[in-house]
């Protein structure tokens, strides 16, 4: 049982990445693949995050060896490479964590029937809580409670899963014909499923902060390979997960010729009470506990790295001074972005779809040149060569970066037209 809590205890950067990760990808994406176009789903989700992983685990390794964030490896590139990489975090602050909170207050309304309360009320309630938690119980409350709140989801999803496979998959229409992926709107899907499977590029520098804090609050630095295989268990808990919803919207929604929303909020009730009325309505708590266990755990670890990175740059960039209250920085860095992000859901709440639209499009477009300048942090002069990526690992990241770079351009080609 000691090693067991000994393994748990060692768990940190990698459970708050799958937690940050597993949002709406998983939640809406990856049910929607399943039931749209079935079982085959599962070959673009493995593959999204086979190729997207060298990116991320390239955060992981700078840290440890160099006990610097992933953004002092930009500097050292350049200063251009900051600037970048501080625009994108500029525009995610003020529509990803937005369109986060206004999604899990949706849900949480339509869930439990706050509907009364107004959306607005129950995100500023959302936004107080997290923030709250965020600023008393610093990083070892995050981890803590991640910890929880990622077992719970798992357990709940497995359940479900389990149950989907042993009630059976849901009647077929006699008519239905299995839709191809292979044309536009296929493929639009697949640009959107693999483009956020299982989250966006710049994410690594979130995990390579929570790297440091996890140092910190452990006192320790672990060797390279225990820093790897907990961030390897987080990322294939991120993936597992993300079949399982595949399966869950496979079994119980594909070739029912059910039409699902195209918004988030309706979607995910709209799943819930289908999940329900295939299993069971007294699966309903099961399902919503899980559902609701999703966007809350991505809303707070996005919060959280959504600050940290903010302070970072600032101070890399030289705009802010370097002061010894890291805690007073960091809970103003939390409650501006909340103050922030809750006005623009007050005020830009009719245009959230442009704003994600915008966040969506820079993602994309940048993701290879993210991934290239992240190899390059690993493979410079900081990094000895005993602890730089091997062969396979440079091979996978070139296969990852041409793969993005020919999302990006379809993708750029489709607005154009």
């Amino acid at each position: 049982m000691s090693a067991v809590v000994r393994f748990i205890k060692g768990l940190g950067p990698g459970i708050l990445f799958a937690s940050m990760a597993i949002g709406t990808s998983h939640l809406v994406l990856s049910t929607k693949a399943g039931a749209q176009y079935g079982w085959v789903m599962v070959i673009p989700i493995v593959l999204a995050n086979l190729l997207k992983y060298p990116f991320f685990e390239f955060g992981v390794r700078y840290t440890n060896i160099t006990r610097q964030s992933l953004v002092q490896g930009y500097v050292d590139l350049g200063k251009g490479y900051l600037w970048l990489y501080t625009a994108i975090t500029f525009i995610s602050t003020f529509t990803i964590l937005a369109a986060l909170y206004i999604v899990t207050a949706g849900l949480l309304a339509n869930l439990f029937n706050l509907s009364h309360l107004g959306l607005g009320a129950i995100a500023l309630a959302l936004f107080i809580g997290i923030s709250l938690l965020l600023i008393i119980g610093k990083y070892k409350v995050l981890e803590r409670s991640l910890k929880i709140i990622i077992s719970i989801l798992f357990i709940s999803l497995l359940v479900t899963t389990i149950l989907v496979f042993y009630k059976g998959s849901a009647p077929m229409l006699p008519e239905f014909t299995p839709p191809t992926v292979f044309n536009e709107m296929g493929v639009l899907f697949l640009i959107g499923l693999m483009g956020w499977m299982p989250t966006a590029v710049e994410a690594s520098g979130w995990v390579s902060l929570w790297g440091i804090e996890k140092m910190e609050a452990d006192g320790t630095v672990p060797p390279l390979k225990k820093a790897l295989s907990e961030f390897n268990l987080g990322y294939v808990i991120t993936a597992v997960l993300a079949i399982f919803f595949m399966v869950i919207g496979w079994k119980t929604l594909y070739g029912t010729g059910i039409i699902l929303s195209d918004k988030a909020v309706p979607f995910a009730d709209q799943v819930v009470s289908l999940f329900t009325a295939h299993i069971g309505q007294w699966a309903y708590p099961l399902i919503a506990l899980a559902a609701f266990a999703t966007m809350f755990s991505t809303c707070m670890t996005a919060h959280d790295a959504i600050a940290r990175i903010g302070i970072d740059v600032f101070h890399k960039l030289k705009l802010t001074p370097r002061t010894h209250a890291r805690q007073k920085e960091f809970a103003i860095a939390v409650l501006l972005l909340a103050v922030v992000n809750w006005a623009v859901i007050t005020l830009l709440g009719n245009h959230m779809g442009n704003l994600v639209a915008l966040a969506t499009f820079v993602s994309f477009v940048f993701a290879p040149l993210l991934g290239w300048m992240n190899l390059k942090t690993v493979m410079g002069p900081s990094i000895p060569t005993a602890h730089r990526p091997n062969r396979s690992m440079r091979w996978l990241t070139y296969i990852g970066i041409v793969f993005l770079t020919l999302f990006a351009l379809y993708y750029c080609w489709l607005l154009w037209v």
